[in-house]
């Protein structure tokens, strides 16, 4: 999610892109601060299972995830201890971060830049504009949610205050086509008249209080408080994060030899052992790779300078290739 931030003005052609591609981040190490371990939830039978998910059935409009993760907001944030948790690193982790950042095809898959024109956002207005970039994010490809946010600045809807006025419907024709865009439309909503409330229209400035808005998750947590508070307290965990530390061999589940099964168990292991002053710069660095090199269906392990570190090099490009010629003989 991240590159470097911030200290060219933040102006109302503002993207999460540009955001992340300007100036320098102001690091915070101080990461103390983290909320609770989650109550386990409730038992429920099969049965009801089925009644609730029949229940909770969205428009088709709305179907458009083709990762097939959970919405970011449905994972729960759990308690790292610091050294209390802490493990031994990867065999080699350095070398693989310094090849990856010397690959020339790490560059996004598009960039939009800042119209220096336009008049900059003051603070307020820009954290609630973080906010809505984070929120807007969630299993959304960056152009797509990048389009939505300029949108929603077209029509001077980037505060509190114009978001709770709004028309929900006119929200929700302006964000389309994010994924789950009728849910963040209302969510938008409310986290509109939470901020009003609450934090006189500016964001909440603690994860546990960011943690609280309704539809944000860990990641867009973390995302929010290094962008728009300048306070990096966890490392944000995207797909593309989830997938290549499993690959690479760097997350475990707990006391196993399994892989991680979600974002967030992979923020966690990655927490355990990652130095602070790499937890801004693995996002964007590893998100970038995995758009160009390490990619979720046959990977191009035959173009990487680090496969040799890579416990799944070829392996997956080999068995999709293998799979494809059986079906073929059928």
């Amino acid at each position: 999610m991240y590159r470097t931030l911030l200290r060219m003005p933040i102006t109302r052609s503002f993207t999460k892109t540009s955001l992340l591609q300007q100036g320098q981040v102001q690091l915070d190490a101080d990461l103390s601060t983290s909320p609770p371990n989650p109550a386990p939830e409730p038992r429920v039978s099969a049965g009801r299972k089925r009644q609730k998910n029949n229940a909770l059935k969205i428009s088709k409009e709305e179907t458009k995830n083709p990762s097939g993760l959970p919405d970011i907001e449905e994972l729960a944030y759990n308690k790292v201890n610091g050294s209390a948790v802490s493990s031994e690193p990867p065999a080699n982790w350095e070398k693989v971060l310094e090849g990856i950042r010397k690959m020339k095809t790490l560059e996004p898959v598009y960039s939009l830049g800042v119209d220096e024109t336009d008049s900059s956002l003051p603070p307020k207005e820009r954290r609630f504009a973080v906010l809505l970039s984070a929120l807007l994010s969630s299993l959304t490809k960056d152009k797509v949610a990048d389009g939505a946010l300029q949108r929603l600045l077209q029509n001077g809807l980037h505060t509190a205050e114009a978001i709770d006025k709004a028309d929900e419907a006119t929200i929700k024709d302006l964000i389309y086509p994010v994924a789950f865009y009728t849910r963040k439309a209302c969510n938008m909503k409310k986290i509109a008249k939470i901020c009003l409330t609450k934090y006189d229209g500016d964001i909440p400035s603690s994860l546990d209080e960011l943690l609280a808005l309704p539809g944000i998750g860990p990641k867009m947590a973390n995302m929010v408080m290094t962008l728009g508070w300048f306070n990096v307290q966890g490392i944000c965990v995207d797909t593309h994060v989830h997938r290549i530390c499993n690959r690479l061999g760097w997350v475990t589940q707990p006391g196993t030899k399994q892989k991680t099964s979600s974002p967030e168990q992979t923020r966690e292991a990655l927490q355990r052992w990652l130095p602070k002053e790499e937890w801004v710069r693995i996002n964007p660095l590893l998100v970038g790779f995995g758009q160009t090199i390490c990619t979720p269906l046959r990977p191009r392990c035959g173009m990487c300078t680090v496969s040799e570190y890579c416990p799944s090099a070829f392996k997956e490009s080999s068995t999709s290739s293998s799979k494809s010629k059986k079906s073929g003989k059928r």
